[in-house]
Order: structure tokens, then sequence, then C-alpha cells
């Protein structure tokens, strides 16, 4: 019945976390401008790769990683963890439980709903990545076009599930933000986010196959610029979505006990 009534109440929360989303618009496009990052590196790497080529990386293939990068970057990026702590302090989570939809609905509605105009921004991105680099694109490649696009949403799931974990760590401790500012640090590493994940050293590329990092970011963005194979694509697939699968269930159980936490102390 709950997961009935927050179907039929969906369309609903996307219309209201759209709304809210052109409402700050001016927040929102501050965000876009200001992650930047991947374009720095790209300036760097493609002054390293003018004498001669990393690995397999040469200059177009620098420059169509880092554009990929830029792109995927901000289509699955999410700021609940922010939002959660903040309404976790002010109490606001008292007011979201008495509703008949779930909390965790409602974040995740307020968050997709951004994703149609970070699309429109990030569109300049993606034409410039083809007229760059088109030959090698996974367009190309229906079947490796399929899984770069199911990457995408596996991508968003999960950094909005771990967003959700970090969150709700807010019943529990003072400092939440600064635990999810250290995972921002790993992931920029282990992401493949500043570096491509090809180019570290041997023994920091076998970790980053056991954590959950590259499949935030750096597994949809070889996928898409074609350094994957279909049967390796495919099989990290389905890791991204076993860690999918598992962030939510981890989420849920913090949220469920810090919830009656937050309740035992008359929040």
């Amino acid at each position: 019945m709950t997961l009935r009534r927050a179907i039929r109440a969906y369309p609903t929360l996307l219309r209201v976390g759209l709304s809210e989303v052109v409402a700050y618009r001016a927040e929102f496009l501050v965000w876009i401008l200001t992650t930047n990052m991947p374009l720095v590196m790209l300036a760097i790497w493609h002054a390293v790769a003018k004498d001669g080529a990393v690995g397999r990386f040469d200059q177009k293939e620098f420059t169509a990683y880092y554009l990929a990068v830029q792109a995927v970057r901000l289509l699955t990026s999410t700021w609940v963890v922010w939002q959660m702590s903040m309404e976790i302090r002010d109490g606001t989570p008292a007011a979201k439980l008495l509703r008949p939809v779930h909390p965790l609905f409602a974040y995740s509605a307020e968050h997709l709903a951004a994703v149609p105009l970070r699309a429109l921004v990030v569109s300049p991105i993606f034409a410039i990545l083809y007229f760059t680099a088109g030959d090698r694109l996974a367009i190309h490649d229906p079947m490796l076009l399929a899984i770069a696009l199911a990457s995408l949403v596996g991508a968003w799931m999960l950094i909005f599930f771990t967003m959700v974990l970090l969150g709700a760590l807010a019943f529990y401790m003072e400092s939440a933000l600064g635990l999810f500012e250290l995972w921002l640090g790993i992931h920029a590493i282990f992401s493949g986010y500043l570096i491509p994940l090809e180019v570290l050293p041997p023994w920091i590329r076998g970790a980053t196959r056991v954590l959950p990092f590259r499949y935030m970011l750096g597994f949809p963005v070889e996928t898409l610029v074609g350094l994957e194979t279909h049967a390796s694509a495919l099989r990290e697939l389905a890791v991204q979505w076993g860690y999918v699968g598992f962030f939510f269930a981890v989420s849920l159980l913090v949220w469920r006990a810090g919830v009656r936490r937050f309740a035992a102390y008359g929040g």
C-alpha cells in the first residue's frame, strides 16, 4: 500500500522538485559553473600528452575522457547529504515523517527532478565531445550505448543511496558533513574524477575494482568513451548494480535506526 501510494504521488513530487530547481536557478547555475575541475585536469593532461601518449591515452583520448567526466559528474551528483544533515539538525524530519509518503521517496523525486535541467546544461559538452572524439564513443555501438545509459542510471542511484547513508549519520553524530568531506577526497582519486584509473599505479587500480567509487563515475565514463569491451562492460554493470542494491539496503537500515533514535529523543 505504501509503495502504491508513493508511485501515485511521485509525478507530483517530481513537479514540486522541478519547481524548486527553477526557483533556485541562480544557485543551480553557480553550482554548474563551479564544477570545473575536470576541465583543469584536461588542460594538465593535454599538455603532458603533447610529447607522447600516456598508456593508451593520447591528447584526443584525454579530451574525450575529461569531457565525459564533466558531463557524467553533472548528471549524476546529488546534494541530498547536505539537505539531510541540515534538516536533521533543524528537526524537519518530524514533519516529513507525518506525511503519507516515505521521506526518501520525496528526497529522490526532488533530486531526480533536477536531471532534465542538468541534461540541458551539459548538452553542449556532449556536442563538443561528439565533434572531438565521435569516432570513439559508444553511440556507434548499440550494445555499449545501452550499457552506458544503464550505468548512468546506476551511478545516479549509487551516489544517491550513498549520500542518504552519509546524511542519515547526522542522526548519530555532529560531524556527518565532515565525514562526507573525507568521502569526497577519497572519491576524487578512486572514482577517476581527477585522474584516469588506467594511469594510476597498479595497486591503486586493483583497489578501484573492489571499491564502489569507480562505479559512481569511472565506469560510466569509460563505457561512454569506448574504453570498455562488451564482456567487461556487462560484468562491471552487474557489479555496479550489486553495489546499488547493497547501499540501498544499508542506507535504509541506517535511516530507520536513526528515525527511531530521533523519535526517542523527542524529535
